[in-house]
């Protein structure tokens, strides 16, 4: 775990149980089952309905839809699982509010969307909490693939893998499987154990064997695992961060909130968890929203989130801006890091104003901190890789790589956004074109 007892002002325990299991239950409770009922009726079920084409894994949206209203959920969740099959996930963590609600005809008509993502969760709830996976392997084909990263889409890519009946091998550089889903997500997000749950639950296919604490260039090399395996799907996403590279950016209590989410995802009692009294968060994406929504659950009494553009290029969505505001964190934009200033450790950090070319103002602004999360983005840090392009391997197709027999997909390629659906899909997509290349 990072070391956060780093200043005076970084304490543990600064609120009561109920308070830390109040902050940090359910964000969205799930539905029920009338609930689910009068939600799913609203929906029009429209032929060529707009949601279906602004979810990234082609979800038939009004078919799973129609199938809760006619009190068959798990029927919706097969429908949901055989596009996406860590749909459960993707329900709680996706940005419905700007990919399948937001192009919801009920949305453009009314301001309304259907329910979409808490009826995905109900779906595919009730199907996990089933002991019968829905899902059959195929006979075997014989043929092997080594999946490098347990995260969404290396588990996507492993499990369509499997279920078409070849032996895959998943390496992991971690102990613990899941990747994003289970170390980079807000805990609010994916209480009660859910990741790993849904983890174990989608390895019931059989046919995929694990193996952990396994590092691409140190404990594993691509030539060998391309040597030996008919094909290999790269899925390791992004393990390195960016540094702030300013004066006094090595002080304690400059932390990556990539870290400090981690750290928080793995704790067992959130009362021993270290933070601020002020907190700063520098960034202004997904990450950053979660370090500092969650520094304010925690207990600190100041959380500010600055970010060098304005609020409508913010890679957060305005529901997760919003949602921080209502927590209690200020959101400060067109300001850039400067100088982080403190005897040994952080006390105050220091901003430049800039304009709209991120040119400097020279008006400046000096924040209190005992704490800083800093979460400016994330890097590909490994040099046994195929081709690479601006920082990412390039991917053609449904990701194949500039080495033959291999592909890659996920945050660690180039492609689309870095969703977690999105990885979803790219796992899906590539393990098809895995699948043809092992098959003709």
């Amino acid at each position: 775990m990072t070391e956060f007892h780093l200043s005076p002002g970084v304490t543990a325990g600064r609120l009561g149980a109920e308070a830390y299991a109040e902050n940090f239950s359910d964000l969205h409770p799930a539905l029920d089952s009338h609930e689910a009922l009068v939600a799913a009726d609203r929906c029009y079920f429209c032929h060529d309905a707009p949601c279906i084409t602004a979810c990234p894994t082609d979800i038939d949206i009004p078919l799973f839809i129609r199938q809760i209203a006619t009190g068959t959920p798990d029927s919706a969740a097969k429908t949901i699982l055989s596009q996406n099959i860590l749909g459960g996930m993707c329900a709680r963590v996706c940005p419905t509010e700007t990919l399948c609600e937001e192009a919801c005809v009920r949305e453009v008509s009314e301001g309304k969307p259907v329910l979409i993502g808490q009826l995905q969760r109900f779906a595919t709830d009730h199907l996990q909490a089933q002991e019968a996976h829905p899902f059959q392997r195929s006979a075997s084909t014989g043929k092997t693939v080594a999946v490098v990263g347990a995260g969404p889409a290396g588990l996507s890519c492993a499990h369509r893998l499997a279920m078409l009946g070849h032996d895959v091998t998943v390496f992991d550089a971690r102990s613990k499987l899941g990747g994003l889903n289970e170390f980079g997500i807000a805990a609010y997000k994916t209480p009660a154990g859910f990741a790993q749950a849904e983890v174990d639950w989608l390895l019931q296919i059989g046919g995929i064997e694990i193996e952990q604490e396994k590092i691409l260039g140190i404990d594993i090399n691509l030539a060998a695992l391309n040597a030996k395996f008919n094909a290999v799907f790269l899925a390791m996403g992004l393990n390195g961060v960016n540094d702030l590279n300013i004066n006094g950016d090595d002080k304690s209590g400059v932390i990556s909130a990539v870290d400090f989410i981690a750290d928080l995802r793995q704790i067992d009692d959130l009362s021993a968890m270290p933070i601020g009294r002020n907190v700063v968060v520098i960034g202004g994406g997904m990450t950053a929203v979660d370090a500092a929504i969650q520094s304010k659950l925690l207990g600190a009494l100041n959380v500010t989130l600055a970010y060098r553009r304005g609020r409508k290029q913010m890679n957060a969505s305005k529901f997760e801006q919003d949602l921080a505001a209502s927590k209690g964190v200020h959101i400060m934009t067109n300001l850039v890091p400067v100088a982080i200033n403190g005897n040994g450790s952080v006390r105050e950090i220091q901003f430049e104003y800039v304009d709209a070319d991120m040119n400097g103002t020279g008006q400046m602004v000096q924040l209190p901190a005992d704490q800083v999360f800093s979460a400016i983005g994330q890097t590909l840090d490994c040099s046994d890789l195929p081709a690479l392009e601006q920082g990412k391997i390039s991917v053609t197709g449904a990701g194949k790589t500039s080495i033959d027999g291999v592909w890659a997909g996920g945050d660690c390629a180039t492609g689309g956004d870095d969703l977690t659906v999105t990885a979803v899909a790219e796992g899906r997509d590539a393990a098809m074109d895995i699948h043809a290349h092992l098959i003709r």
